[in-house]
């Protein structure tokens, strides 16, 4: 008998399971290629924790997977901190369908070890969890979230005692723990010990606003500006619901504008077939909104609250969508330029991006005297880079982002924050407006100072039982080949991080990366324009950005088309195949 039968049938047969599983896999008993796709294998657990469809079985989000991977969690926790009964762990949760459950069931497993726990009594926006973990001293949190996915999904993110997301070390450690270890052997809701259980409340968020409002850099602008400033709010149904225009409002946003619609948390997204702020699409109610008030500017965070995507009205009165390059590079550039004018600017200033970010934030750093630090994908690394940073008293830090829209700045949180960012948005917003200037004409601004970038990224979606080899086999095939040109300009420099490896094209020369292993090809030409390839380590795609400049826009521009029919050309694709 196949191993994926035989797993089907242990849960079936098993008494550990209630009978609305038990009768959801009856259901799907005559469906062999259903049942392969949820017990072939476990969810990888990696440094984003897990994520998958929620339904029944060793491959999906449920109850049971969930109860799994808090035990491999706690025996993590337990190894590492001979303390940790007494530090704990805090669990927090999302707006999605079982999201609040799941997070009750970490609670008793944990419990069930002797693990103290601190459980959000409702849910919180994401970078909350990080923050509480390093407010309460904990050993180790829990976030119940598929951050931006669609409905069907959910997801564990695991959290390490400094409030980031865990190395690969530690991850490996609870991935073998649930390979080694028979998902029904876990403890059962009634070992909980409900003793060991305090409730997070509402006087932990004014803890949490207090940190983020000490991280404004013109505190005041907002107040400037605050009779001509409307800003339209949507959570798209998720945390950012009650804290984020708290916080405006006490900024001094007065004229906050919300859509009614998506202001309750609702974990079936009613139309918004992908609450990601990442697409126009999820702006569609927001822009009816914001015509009917006169707005200029839209934020929307994503059902976690720890993305943030913007839309703002150009010279022409149509709204546009601000990207997560040029968003974190007017942050950036905002940012400095402010505590610059305040005679402000901290010795040593540092800020961190990932290597598939805007170069744009080189220009900028430069300018304004700034180191940057380039690290892998996933705010992880950002966070390790400011830790590093701190942990050998080296620096000041201001922003860290990444062009996936997530930004953080400040020490309390060590994960993406769209909270603080909305703050730093709406007062970088008023500080334009008082020049008479949208947020769309300070990126024109940007690229008459530090020259014309385009970014943008595209990704091929590889499911089915053999997605994984497929994306594999697209890796492999790309990491053997070198184009000779982007965009017209020789090619110079090919890294491959998997191998650690840093090849100058020209002379021959390896070096190392300086940067941990990780499956991500990078081709750099001698114009400055970037490929980058790398497989999403919370979904079945491979994912590509193209990061091109160029002398005005139109050249930009030509230059990414070029830069894409290269990568198509080296994949066997047809052109276009690879638009976003």
């Amino acid at each position: 008998m196949e191993k994926y039968l035989k797993r089907y049938i242990d849960w079936l047969t098993s008494d550990y399971i209630d009978e609305d599983t038990r009768a959801e896999l009856k259901a799907i008993k005559d469906d062999e290629n259903e049942i392969k796709t949820r017990f072939l294998s476990f969810m990888e657990f990696g440094t984003g924790g897990l994520r998958s469809k929620m339904c029944a079985g060793d491959g999906m989000m449920n109850i049971y997977t969930v109860a799994h991977a808090t035990a491999g969690a706690a025996q993590a926790v337990l190894e590492a901190f001979p303390d940790a009964r007494e530090r704990g762990v805090i669990i927090g949760y999302d707006c999605r369908n079982n999201s609040a459950r799941f997070a009750r069931r970490c609670a008793e497993v944990m419990t069930a070890y002797g693990i103290k726990v601190y459980l959000f009594d409702e849910l919180r926006p994401t970078p909350m969890l990080s923050f509480g973990v390093r407010h309460f001293g904990c050993a180790a949190g829990i976030n119940i979230t598929a951050s931006h996915n669609p409905a069907v999904y959910n997801g564990y993110k695991f959290y390490w005692e400094d409030g980031a997301q865990p190395t690969f070390q530690i991850a490996d450690k609870v991935s073998a723990f649930m390979q080694s270890t028979d998902i029904f052997s876990v403890p059962k809701p009634e070992d909980a010990d409900e003793s060991l259980i305090t409730m997070v409340g509402r006087d932990f968020d004014e803890l949490f606003i207090s940190n983020v409002l000490s991280e404004g850099v013109y505190p005041d602008m907002i107040a400037k500006a605050a009779d001509d400033l409307q800003v339209v709010y949507t959570p798209l149904c998720g945390c950012g619901y009650r804290i984020v225009p708290d916080v405006l409002h006490r900024v001094g946003v007065k004229n906050l504008f919300t859509v009614d619609a998506q202001m309750t948390p609702n974990g079936n997204f009613p139309g918004l077939p992908k609450p990601n702020p990442e697409y126009p699409a999820a702006f569609i109610e927001a822009i009816k909104v914001a015509e009917k008030v006169n707005s200029d500017i839209i934020i929307a965070n994503d059902p976690d609250a720890d993305r943030i995507g913007v839309m703002a009205r150009d010279r022409s009165g149509e709204f546009k969508c601000v990207t997560g390059n040029q968003m974190g590079s007017l942050l950036l550039d905002y940012i400095f330029t402010a505590l610059e004018e305040k005679g402000k600017m901290p010795e040593k200033p540092f800020a961190v991006k990932t290597i598939v970010t805007s170069e744009m934030a080189t220009a900028i750093c430069k300018k304004h005297n700034v180191e940057l630090d380039n690290c892998l994908t996933g705010f992880k690394n950002i966070a390790e880079a400011v830790a590093r940073h701190e942990n050998t008293d080296h620096g000041a830090f201001l922003l860290g982002y990444e062009e996936s829209y997530g930004y953080m700045k400040g020490s309390y949180s060590r994960d993406k924050d769209g909270v603080v960012a909305a703050m730093l948005i709406c007062e970088m917003a008023a500080y334009y407006s008082l020049r008479g200037m949208t947020l769309i004409d300070a990126i024109d601004e940007l690229y008459k100072k530090y020259g014309y970038y385009m970014e943008y990224s595209a990704e091929i979606y590889m499911e089915g039982l053999d997605g994984k080899d497929k994306i594999a086999a697209m890796m492999e095939k790309l990491r053997n080949m070198v184009p000779e040109t982007l965009a017209g300009s020789r090619v110079v420099n090919v890294r491959d991080y998997l191998a650690q490896t840093s090849k100058n094209v020209l002379t021959g020369e390896v070096t190392g990366t300086g940067l941990a292993s990780s499956n991500v090809m990078y081709y750099l030409a001698e114009n400055g324009c970037v490929v980058v390839a790398r497989p999403s380590g919370t979904e079945p795609k491979i994912k590509f950005y193209i990061l091109a400049n160029g002398k005005d826009y139109e050249n930009a521009s030509e230059n990414a088309r070029s830069c894409t029919n290269t990568l198509e050309d080296m994949l066997g694709l047809p052109h276009d195949s690879l638009k976003k």
